[in-house]
């Protein structure tokens, strides 16, 4: 008898709405800093911002889901471990 972790996985909808959330604040981003009213070296810094803070979110995203599927991973062998410990266990062996 297996008890085997079921694998979360997101929904098309959830998928669809986090990439449509995704390309609206990016694009408003984007329209905002070109409409600013300031010279074009404001406007490009802030771009340059805005692209780093996006490859950062997105390194830290999946430094997270890394470190949670190495637990995970590890927590599968440590009950592995205890399941053949109790497996092997006779409560009523005589010592």
């Amino acid at each position: 008898m297996s008890d085997s972790p079921v694998k979360q996985q997101s929904t098309a909808a959830f998928y669809v709405q986090a990439v449509v959330s995704f390309v609206i604040a990016i694009a408003a981003t984007g329209i905002g800093i070109a409409r600013l009213d300031a010279n074009s070296w404001v406007r490009g810094f802030l771009a340059i911002a805005v692209l780093y803070l996006v490859t950062s979110c997105f390194t830290l995203a999946k430094v997270i889901r890394d470190r949670q599927e190495a637990g995970e991973l590890t927590s599968r062998v440590d009950q592995a471990r205890v399941d053949k410990l109790l497996a092997a266990h006779d409560p009523f062996e005589k010592l």
